[in-house]
């Protein structure tokens, strides 16, 4: 009898894929999904470490999963907590059977009941980037084009444990679009405008490799852009998609503090490529992150960021509190700021985006738009990303997976009500379209 598996993702879309590939090796392998954590013969967790709050997420969820596991079945740990704090994790959590950096988990779908745990070790020359993994289960699915990043931001520790970008070849990720089937593609990475310069193939294969996907599928879908890689060509190659969807990781607006997060940029510069953008494309949406509170935040770094989010008018944004991480530039640095006063700005900010987004969805009341049924009753245009955006309320008669064009009716906060537009029928009747 073969033996079952459940797998629990948590934290990024990064995450998402690497647990596909999982899927993918243990099916393989001969195992099968389980109906849930309590009947599978092999639990694995699939952690993030990004930020302290992501941290104690896994850990919760780990000992959740433990409670619920049955008697015999082997509970694994995997993913960026696993690889960044592997001896930590496993002596602090001696419930789990094995704690496994980011090559073990090819092993665990090769001997499923003979785990080895290796957290902690060289970055695996075979990782998880090219293991194939199974057919898309929704009308879209993510798809990872490298791994690592070649930054060093002031903030981040991922470098120092998911390693130096490693980027795919254009040919095999374009096998990985065409047997995923979805008619949606995004495409993932730490840095994704660096794309092919670890393999000296030039400063922009991410355009190339953009319009070969936008070929192959009717919508192409960009994250985590970096703004100074944020070309004229880049910003041609995403308006030719269709989907002219800008997700542009700028983190701040201060340039003394950017510079202190050893980032590029300041607010002005943001300002004139988004409105640059707007000219090309009105119809073109915006998302961002701002990380608010880091070491030296002032209250005119503060008062800086709230007069970019006015002026910007992002359809979406996300404000994080500064995270310390071991490791890190930002770690030695002087200027902690309270969190009482952090809590203060990111109720500020967020009350204020949340009025911009409203707004930005209010005006598309009245607007024919296209949307991709992602399942029945719900789906989303150009403008929303998969599970990070709002979402388009539809007639549940539509079919999953079909663009159909439809009608906003109403907007509730970040989501639309979308109907079928109708038409003059035979005798006068109105029929949908």
């Amino acid at each position: 009898m073969a033996g079952s598996f459940w797998i629990e993702t948590l934290g990024c879309p990064k995450n998402q894929v690497d647990s596909d590939k999982l899927v993918g090796t243990m099916l393989a392998d001969g195992l099968v999904p389980a109906d849930g954590p309590q009947s599978a013969d092999v639990v694995v967790v699939n952690t993030c470490a990004f930020v302290e709050q992501a941290r104690q997420e896994s850990v919760d969820t780990i000992l959740a999963l433990d409670d619920l596991r049955r008697d015999g079945a082997q509970l694994v740990v995997t993913g960026c907590m696993a690889e960044r704090y592997g001896d930590e994790l496993a002596a602090a959590l001696p419930e789990v059977d094995a704690v496994s950096g980011f090559g073990v988990p090819v092993t665990l779908g090769r001997k499923p009941l003979g785990l080895t745990a290796t957290a902690g070790g060289p970055v695996p020359s075979f990782d998880l980037l090219n293991l194939p993994r199974p057919p898309a289960t929704a009308p879209w699915a993510y798809v990872k084009i490298a791994e690592g990043c070649d930054r060093a931001c002031g903030f981040c520790a991922i470098p120092t444990f998911r390693g130096p970008q490693r980027s795919r070849s254009i040919p095999d990720i374009l096998d990985e679009v065409d047997a995923l089937g979805a008619r949606e593609i995004v495409l993932i990475a730490q840095d994704l405008a660096a794309f092919g310069r670890d393999q000296g193939v030039g400063e922009r294969a991410i355009v190339p490799l953009v319009e070969a996907v936008s070929a192959r599928v009717e919508r192409t879908r960009l994250l985590y852009l970096y703004p100074s890689d944020l070309t004229d060509e880049l910003i041609d190659a995403i308006c030719a998609t269709g989907v002219p969807y800008f997700d542009l990781s700028l983190q701040h607006v201060s340039r003394p503090l950017l510079r202190r997060m050893r980032r590029w940029g300041d607010g002005e510069r943001f300002l004139a490529r988004i409105d640059d953008i707007r000219r090309r494309q009105p119809d073109a949406a915006f998302r961002s992150n701002f990380i608010v509170g880091y070491p030296g935040e002032t209250e005119a770094d503060h008062d800086a960021l709230l007069a970019f989010v006015e002026a910007a008018q992002l359809d979406w944004c996300g404000f994080f509190s500064y995270s310390r991480e071991d490791g890190t530039h930002a770690a030695g640095l002087d200027g902690e700021v309270p969190e009482s006063l952090v809590a203060e700005r990111l109720a500020e900010l967020s009350e204020l985006q949340d009025r911009t987004t409203a707004a930005r969805r209010d005006l598309l009341i009245g607007a024919t738009v296209e949307v991709l049924v992602d399942e029945p009753g719900q789906g989303r245009t150009h403008r929303e990303a998969p599970e990070i955006d709002g979402v388009v309320h539809l007639p549940e008669h539509l079919a999953v997976g079909e663009i159909v064009t439809v009608t906003v009716v109403d907007a509730l906060g970040p989501d639309l009500v979308a109907e079928v537009p109708v038409v003059a029928g035979v005798g006068g009747r109105e029929v949908a379209r």
